[in-house]
């Protein structure tokens, strides 16, 4: 299943002037939204999308409507009642309202990134508990991967805004079983490791009970953000 979390309050837009969600922006003839989901094009006949909105009639139709003209063939829609204590949880509240089984893989996606012509990595990743995808790159306000010792890309430890690596996440985390990614949570409201409940620390529950744990490293220049209005300006004039 994909899992789209899109309740963010896209506060930085409406400061900058925007007047709807970033989501519904137009970009090359085409929403922000559209954008972001057609990352998983070849996946829309394959997968159930599972969108997760903040209040609003408009969010769930503007949602409806937009997967209906892409082909999106199974798409589920919750609307969220209030505003959730981070990403994490709003993944976790739609997941129960979707009635989301424990043994079903997700896969978590930003709605401002763009990844364009995704595919899932290979086999060897199948054989995992989970895995983000990451870029090698720098900054205070990414989601990070630290490397294990070894060969092989397993990571040793995550983080949310605290650089201990040079590999990034693009947004992109996978959870071999829904369950997991419940009891991870679940972990992270008894020892919380930042201020919000972000996805990429849960990982470090998975590593800790001895689960594995790996990162798809893509070249930066495949992925394309859109989460601030400087970055859609640029998109919408690109030099």
């Amino acid at each position: 299943m994909i899992v789209i979390p899109m309740a963010g309050r896209s506060q930085r837009f409406y400061d900058a002037g925007f007047t709807v969600p970033k989501f519904m922006l137009p970009l090359g003839g085409e929403s922000v939204f559209a954008h972001a989901v057609g990352s998983f094009a070849s996946e829309f006949s394959r997968q159930p999308f599972l969108f997760i909105v903040a209040p609003g009639a408009a969010n769930v139709a503007f949602v409806e409507a937009e997967c209906a003209r892409l082909g999106v063939a199974k798409a589920q829609v919750v609307e969220l009642d209030a505003i959730t204590a981070g990403q994490a949880e709003t993944v976790a509240i739609g997941l129960h309202q979707a009635g989301v089984s424990d043994d079903e893989p997700i896969t978590i996606f930003n709605i401002d990134t763009f990844r364009p012509g995704f595919e899932f990595p290979g086999d060897w990743f199948a054989g995992l508990d989970g895995w983000l995808e990451v870029f090698e790159g720098e900054g205070a306000n990414w989601s990070y991967v630290k490397p294990a010792e070894g060969d092989l890309p397993l990571a040793s430890e995550t983080a949310e805004k605290r650089p201990i690596s040079n590999l990034c996440c693009t947004g992109l985390y996978h959870f071999a079983r829904a369950g997991d990614f419940r009891a991870a949570l679940a972990a992270e409201r008894a020892a919380p490791q930042a201020a919000e409940l972000y996805v990429a620390p849960l990982y470090n529950h998975l590593i800790g009970s001895g689960g594995k744990v790996g990162y798809s490293l893509i070249d930066p220049a495949d992925v394309i953000f859109c989460g601030t209005p400087q970055e859609y300006q640029a998109l919408l004039t690109p030099a």
